[in-house]
């Protein structure tokens, strides 16, 4: 009954960084560089400002954004909040969820915090079991539909990465894992798509749970027998698919399966806009986007639910097709300015927002997890009507975005808070993480 719990407590004890492939080793590079940018940009925002500074505490890890520092679990709760604040974060398409944020700022908090330097190469192996946990767990789970992905089986696979990164043994890890199942959260779903913000802490809170996890273990508790199958076989989740959980583990690391982000939006949002892009650079026509009647997308059953074409704050706004197609016509961009400030009450925006529907395509849900279709129609006061349909979002593992890319992006977001020269120099030292006696020196200028 606990096979599971066995096999991933072993896989966790017994990674080795030398026996970890380097396109694995090179991928979690990019995807902890990607997490930092996330977290550094959504530091800035006005709420991320306020509340850090609300919660302050005294410690030795680092706030990221700014010049403090706080005891681990405030750490984490505060940079794991920032990473969501944006949607720019990574993500993983069959686990349904973004297992680099629910992960890296525990992981990153614990390593500024140990006794003794931890080098990148372990901390680079505890980042690559707990994504690879968190990610198992996610794709072979079935969450309530009510519930958001956010703080729920992101837990787990902190609290993974935490054991990794302390060298606990097999039988301290099965009971982590079984103690830090308990500690998920009741997310609810609406939240997203009615701008309700509490949901950018999900994921700050699963870290902070963590660290909670790793400390009720060392005090003595405990946890269920199986805390994964009771909670995500039957509290949370309809049902937890232990085959798929433990398929090719050591074998396939999930950070390979991982996809990038460059608008600034929810993930289901991005075959539409993906579409969107491709039409704008063929036809000049839809630089004057007054000329547009209306526009119809039609899309797979996750992304018709984000249909609001008057969303009432910024997170609302990146979960909403019909803002993110306007926003993007209207200013030629997709990234974090379009999505912000005066863009939500900007009228032309909201007036082209409003002749857009977006409709579920039953054959296109049917091609979910592994692709993510979308066919837009924009018909124009001419009567002409621009077509254009995409299999599945660039950024993924199928049609990746190039390292330039990324590193512009990372460049882009961390210019919010950060110097060129302290983001050219983070990013460098990333990129030789597995090089770096103390990872902490990642942050060194």
């Amino acid at each position: 009954m606990t096979e599971h719990l066995n096999v991933f407590s072993a896989f966790i004890r017994q990674t080795n960084f030398d026996h970890i492939p380097t396109d694995t080793v090179s991928r979690a590079k990019l995807i902890i560089a990607d997490c930092i940018g996330a977290i550094v940009g959504g530091s800035a925002e006005p709420e991320m400002l306020a509340f850090a500074n609300s919660i302050a505490s005294s410690g030795n890890a680092r706030i990221l954004g700014s010049s403090n520092f706080a005891d681990p679990q405030i750490a984490s709760l505060i940079n794991g909040t920032a990473g969501t604040v944006l949607e720019m974060d990574e993500g993983h398409q069959f686990a349904r969820g973004h297992p680099g944020m629910h992960v890296l700022p525990a992981l990153l908090s614990a390593s500024e915090n140990a006794v003794d330097p931890v080098s990148g190469r372990d901390f680079l192996t505890a980042f690559i079991v707990g994504y690879d946990i968190a990610a198992r767990i996610g794709l072979s789970t079935s969450l309530n539909p009510n519930m958001h992905p956010h703080g729920t089986w992101g837990v787990v696979g902190a609290a993974a990465a935490l054991g990794a990164l302390n060298k606990l043994n097999e039988i301290q890890l099965s009971e982590m894992i079984n103690i830090a199942s308990s500690l998920t959260l009741a997310t609810s779903r609406k939240t997203m798509l009615e701008g309700g913000t509490v949901r950018n802490a999900y994921t700050g809170v699963a870290n902070q749970m963590a660290h909670l996890a790793h400390g009720l273990l060392m005090a003595g508790f405990s946890g269920e027998k199986d805390g994964l199958r009771s909670v995500f076989d039957g509290v949370v989740s309809s049902f937890f698919d232990v085959e798929a959980a433990l398929e090719k583990i050591g074998e396939r690391f999930e950070v390979n399966r991982n996809y990038f982000k460059l608008h600034a939006c929810c993930r289901y949002n991005h075959a539409a806009l993906d579409a969107i892009w491709i039409m704008i650079e063929q036809h000049s026509e839809l630089q004057c986007p007054k000329d547009i009647v209306r526009i119809d997308v039609e899309s797979y059953f996750l992304a018709a639910e984000l249909n609001n074409q008057k969303p009432r704050n910024a997170l609302a706004a990146r979960f909403s097709i019909p803002f993110a197609i306007a926003t993007t016509l209207i200013n030629r961009s997709s990234s974090v300015h379009s999505f912000t400030g005066s863009v939500l009450s900007n009228r032309e925006i909201l007036a082209l927002a409003a002749k857009i529907t977006v409709t579920e395509n039953s054959d296109m849900s049917a091609k979910l997890p592994d692709l993510r279709p979308a066919l837009v129609n924009i018909t124009m006061r001419n009567g002409f009507i621009f077509s254009q349909e995409v299999e599945t979002n660039r950024g993924d593992w199928q049609d990746p975005y190039d390292n330039a890319q990324l590193k512009d992006k990372f460049m882009s977001l961390t210019a919010r808070r950060w110097s060129t020269k302290m983001s050219e120099a983070v990013y460098k030292n990333l990129m030789v993480l597995d090089e770096l006696p103390d990872v902490s020196k990642v942050f060194d200028t």
